[in-house]
């Protein structure tokens, strides 16, 4: 009797060590594009790359520019959750934007990798355009007014 209570404390113990070492201590993120761009992207040589060598190297890309289609720009996003004092919201870890720029004939021609504090330094206008679209008349701010308040009764 003595010896299955303790073959039992011993398969039970075994049991509970070998799910305590399947367990990792790893944050747990949210990735979104691509994957380890920055280590992608230093495999693409400038004026040696093209754009094949790129698509098997990084894959298709997230977006083109606008006015230029040999302009592809790449985009990786990982965010994971927060220490304690965060209450557990998602923080972001690293967001990468890797901007490749392609002659005429599809070489490589130069390449831009921006990082999480790079997103700082960028400057954006502070001007801001009205819309007269979406401006109502006299007409209609006067019966919204009426209609307010006579919902508002109820």
């Amino acid at each position: 009797m003595f010896f299955r209570a303790k073959y039992h404390f011993f398969l039970i113990s075994i049991l509970i060590f070998f799910i305590l070492y399947g367990c990792q201590l790893q944050d747990p993120s949210k990735t979104h594009g691509i994957v380890f761009l920055k280590n992608r992207s230093e495999k693409l040589t400038i004026n040696k790359s093209n754009k094949n060598d790129v698509l098997q190297v990084i894959g298709q890309p997230h977006s083109t520019s606008i006015n230029n289609d040999n302009e592809w720009i790449y985009i990786e996003r990982v965010l994971t959750k927060g220490a304690y004092h965060k209450l557990g919201q998602n923080v972001l870890k690293s967001n990468n934007v890797l901007i490749l720029y392609f002659n005429k004939y599809g070489i490589l021609t130069s390449k831009k990798f921006l990082d999480k504090d790079d997103k700082h330094k960028i400057a954006f206008s502070k001007e801001e355009t009205e819309n007269d679209l979406t401006q109502k008349s006299f007409v209609e701010k006067f019966l919204s007014s009426i209609r307010s308040k006579m919902y508002g009764k109820r």
